[in-house]
């Protein structure tokens, strides 16, 4: 049987990507690459993110798609590489001219305190002596107007330079922006992703956000369309990625650090910081339970060779302070509070160490 290119495509049609349910060779995800060598047959297949869950499933499905309208003799196991297209930037590197260092924080999945840790980091920065701001990126679950006390604030526009831009709340001497703001806080917010990207671009773009030495970027959870727009938007300085000690949690730790790190994306991760590290009760605040397990985040940094940035304690007081409006990190004589200033002198060290 004689193999040519158009035989290989005619089978690939058959296989449908399942994110969109069209066809890979319409959906050009097939690189002009077939090559043929007597019955082995290789060629590329072009995905949009590196994290893409149905890789695997799609390859398996050219490989059967290849053995059944093709030939069973076709030698295509094993033949098929994955490529990842490259982000276009297609705005200027540094959108904020007048911030110096912008700085996200992740993790993985819920529920590991990253809020908790992007507000307090914010406000131990800015007790430092820097000049900082905090956006909400938290599409879905906007807890920072909650954490500062600012839940019925009311940014307005005001025109700069001949452009409207929405001036930040200001409060304990930061700058706080969230899509908390202009959405009801009572009910679920119900967008699709080009929604999501127009709204995360806005609050990045079109805010006076002035003269900062520090934007932090209380980033979603999860690996989805949010984090590639800030990428595509903003030239991040770094990313700070949350998680817990328990073995449930480190996976999602690894593959958070592993996003930011993909070639296609590239950018700095300073650090893990690991949250809820252990237990301290209020009438005990010498002893440590480590009811999560015991230095998860820290064994995996060093597996991953990136620094621990901070282990931060689970204290009742980080709960109470949040839910009425005041970060622990205010409070000068609160352990947490010492552990957050530590975090954020090894960020600072970090950024500006050139």
């Amino acid at each position: 049987m004689t193999l040519y290119p158009k035989l290989i495509l005619d089978a690939l049609v058959h296989v449908r990507y399942p994110g969109t349910g069209v066809d890979v060779v319409t959906a050009n995800m097939v690189e002009d690459n077939i090559r043929i060598e007597g019955n082995k047959v290789s060629f590329s297949l072009i995905f949009e993110k590196p994290n893409d869950p149905f890789v695997k499933s799609v390859v398996k499905a050219c490989e059967q798609a290849i053995l059944t309208y093709v030939g069973a003799e076709v030698e295509i196991a094993g033949n098929i590489t994955v490529k990842i297209k490259e982000v276009q930037h297609t705005v200027p590197e540094k959108p904020l001219q007048g911030v110096k260092h912008i700085v996200a924080v992740f993790s993985g999945k819920g529920g590991v305190g990253k809020s908790t840790v992007a507000a307090n980091l914010s406000v131990a920065m800015m007790k430092l002596g820097y000049r900082v701001g905090l956006l909400d990126a938290d599409i879905y679950g906007p807890s920072v107007p909650k954490m500062f006390n600012v839940e019925d604030a009311q940014p307005f526009v005001e025109k700069i330079n001949g452009k409207d831009l929405i001036v930040p709340v200001e409060q304990y001497g930061m700058k706080i922006l969230s899509i908390g703001f202009f959405v009801d806080r009572t009910n679920a917010l119900v967008w699709r992703g080009a929604m999501i990207t127009t709204a995360i671009k806005q609050l990045i773009n079109d805010a006076s956000w002035g003269d900062l030495d520090y934007l932090f970027l209380d980033m979603p959870p999860g690996t989805g369309d949010i984090p590639l727009t800030v990428v595509q938007t903003v030239k991040l300085s770094g990313v700070i990625v949350v998680g817990t000690p328990q073995e449930v949690a480190l996976a999602d730790v690894r593959k958070g650090v592993n996003m930011f790190t993909n070639k296609n994306i590239d950018v700095p991760v300073l650090g893990v910081v690991e949250n809820m590290a252990w237990f301290t009760p209020a009438e005990l605040p010498n002893n440590k339970y480590y009811i999560f397990g015991k230095e998860g985040c820290k064994r995996l940094a060093e597996e991953m060779k990136v620094p621990l940035l901070a282990q931060i304690p689970l204290v009742q007081s980080v709960c109470e302070s949040g839910d009425a409006g005041q970060p622990i990190a205010l409070n000068d004589e609160s352990p947490v509070s010492i552990a957050f200033t530590a975090l954020a002198n090894n960020v600072d060290h970090l950024l500006n160490k050139k």
